[in-house]
């Protein structure tokens, strides 16, 4: 019996020895749902289609990585630098990156929804066609970003920073925009109903009430 034993031990180690080796590594982080990797140097990472949901980057550097199609749902990004990542049609619904940089990224088709984003600086990045509803942008920086047909509703963009951002056709009912700055912005074609737009800034703007 004891050998019995000690051969089923010697196979439950190998099968967990077997499955570590299959979980893929990028800077020292395994690649799988709620991952802990925080403080880490992850620049140019390829992890198109990963399945990352509920893990931590919290100040970690994702610069120029390649995330098209990742799911980082529920994930913690603050202050994470993304700047210029990939993330075309990634989902990161209720992710959590305050403080967090996207400045120059490509976000298109990419869900957001309910994400906080508060103090994020997402300045010239590619927001084209992304669901951003409920988000929370307060104090974001969003200049010359590329909206085009995005999805505002209900989001809080109260002293957000849009200057000469472009949200042709996009969809901001109920949108706040209380002391947001909107000089140069264009919202041609956007739907504005029951957005507010108390004390904005709109010197420039195209399309803006």
């Amino acid at each position: 019996m004891t050998n019995v034993r000690m051969l089923c031990v010697l196979l439950v180690f190998q099968a967990g020895a077997s499955f570590a080796q299959e979980v893929p590594r990028v800077g020292g982080c395994l690649i799988r749902p709620g991952t802990l990797c925080t403080n880490r140097n992850l620049s140019g990472a390829k992890l198109s289609d990963a399945n990352l949901a509920h893990s931590q980057f919290t100040r970690s550097v994702l610069a120029d990585a390649d995330l098209k199609g990742a799911n980082l749902d529920q994930s913690d990004l603050s202050r994470a630098d993304l700047r210029r990542a990939d993330l075309r049609s990634a989902s990161l619904q209720g992710v959590k990156a305050r403080a967090a940089r996207f400045d120059e990224a490509n976000l298109s088709g990419a869900t957001l929804k309910g994400a906080a984003l508060q103090n994020a600086n997402l300045s010239g990045a590619d927001l084209t066609q992304v669901d951003l509803s409920g988000s929370h942008l307060a104090n974001a920086r969003l200049e010359g970003a590329r909206l085009q047909d995005a999805n505002l509703q209900r989001a809080d963009l109260r002293a957000a920073r849009l200057k000469g951002a472009s949200l042709l056709s996009a969809q901001l009912q109920g949108a706040n925009f209380t002391e947001a700055d909107l000089t140069d912005a264009d919202l041609t074609g956007a739907n504005t109903e029951g957005a507010i737009f108390s004390r904005a800034r709109t010197s420039g703007c195209k399309g803006c009430p």
